[in-house]
């Protein structure tokens, strides 16, 4: 159980993430983060100096969640199968399964909202959200490397680049449900990567360990 000011912080931030990615963060005022957050100004300025503060802890905490996710999905894909090719579709299945699951669609990309909007941020915060990038590149090309080794592809890519298809793809299938209203896009495109790996991927190089 977190402490009364840990239980402030998150709430705090819990406000913001949420009014940033509905407005957008230029148009959010701490004004109206304190008005919603039901707490005083000298309460929010005990926890963040001001708006910039207040973003490079967003980032953070934003990172740290995602990074929990997917890796709470790939420990349930590795659970269900030794063969890091299959872990990978299913880890794909289930992330689509997950963001089906959200009652009313995907809210949005922090690290999105925060590149759209990278003149208002100081250096710092802009180096978190590229480290958010490359950490998610990192995640995915260290499973796709693990594919390679046992299995050939029948058309020679990048498979950095192909780590990076994964994110464009979850990053434009969240604008494209947020514009139309229609979550189930997100869906489709993630199930689309899916497809495209398993038209990629040939059969196993190495015999497969029974």
């Amino acid at each position: 159980m977190g402490s009364k000011g840990d239980m402030t912080r998150e709430k705090i931030l819990s406000v913001a993430e949420g009014i940033i990615l509905q407005k957008g963060f230029s148009a959010t005022s701490i004004d109206e983060i304190i008005q919603q957050s039901k707490i005083t100004k000298g309460g929010f300025f005990y926890h963040f100096s001001g708006k910039n503060e207040l973003a490079g802890a967003l980032i953070q905490r934003y990172l740290v969640q995602d990074d929990k996710f997917f890796n709470s999905l790939f420990e349930r894909a590795d659970s269900l199968s030794e063969d890091p090719f299959q872990q990978m579709l299913i880890f794909l299945k289930l992330l689509s399964e997950a963001m089906a699951d959200l009652p009313n669609g995907h809210p949005g990309c922090l690290v999105a909202s925060f590149a759209y909007e990278s003149m208002q941020f100081e250096e710092e915060v802009l180096a978190l959200t590229a480290e958010g990038i490359i950490s998610w590149r990192k995640l995915f090309l260290d499973r796709l490397e693990h594919i390679a080794s046992r299995y050939s592809m029948k058309i020679e890519v990048s498979l950095a680049e192909l780590a990076d298809m994964l994110t464009a793809v979850v990053e434009g299938g969240i604008v494209m449900s947020l514009v139309t209203k229609n979550p189930d896009l997100l869906v489709q495109q993630i199930l689309q990567y899916r497809t495209y790996l398993r038209l990629l991927f040939e059969g196993p190089t190495v015999p497969q360990l029974h």
